[in-house]
């Protein structure tokens, strides 16, 4: 049964899947560094991940034809209150702070984090979604985590045999689920 209207294929769903158990398998072993974390705060990981299936497949489904920079600036404009209460409401406009010489330093690499990290990402998975499935769409996002491994082996740590195994199965997922339909003969 379709949602919003959308079909997937049984390999789009399988590659999901795929992704999923690679992903899965990084987070665990990754858990052995600090055993002794409440793993219940995995259920906001769960909820995030149900409103991002929900977001991904309202943007195919309802803003199909909207430009990607529009859907940005929407989102961004939606937020913008609630991030400006919580800058009220937090210590950063005390004199301490507001003093500190490596505020303009630091209010620099934000921007540029927020424009090129989070503004020009979304626009350009927008665009993505509105190019693709829903499905491809969002497992191509399994890809975060093996962009943080890449990260952790830069920073000295080591890359273990089931962390390169877990990789190469959300890139088996990633194809699935990208992967042309064959046609029939």
């Amino acid at each position: 049964m379709p949602f919003f209207r959308i079909t997937s294929t049984k390999r789009q769903v399988f590659g999901v899947i795929i992704g999923f158990i690679g992903t899965a398998i990084l987070i665990l072993k990754g858990s052995e560094l600090n055993p002794n974390q409440n793993y219940l705060y995995a259920g906001f990981v769960i909820a995030s991940t149900v409103m991002y299936a929900a977001n991904v497949n309202i943007i195919k489904r309802y803003l199909q034809d909207v430009k990607p920079l529009a859907i940005a600036a929407g989102n961004y404009a939606f937020i913008v209150i609630p991030a400006l209460i919580v800058l009220l409401v937090s210590d950063f406009f005390t004199v301490e702070t507001l003093s500190n010489p490596k505020l303009l330093h630091a209010l620099v690499y934000v921007a540029i984090l927020s424009v090129f990290g989070t503004a020009l990402a979304k626009i350009l998975y927008f665009k993505l979604v509105q190019m693709s499935t829903p499905v491809f769409a969002s497992s191509v996002t399994y890809i975060m985590p093996i962009v943080a491994l890449i990260w952790g082996v830069l920073d000295g740590e080591n890359l273990s045999y089931i962390q390169g195994l877990a990789s190469i199965l959300i890139l088996i997922g990633v194809y699935l689920s990208h992967k042309p339909q064959s046609k029939p003969k």
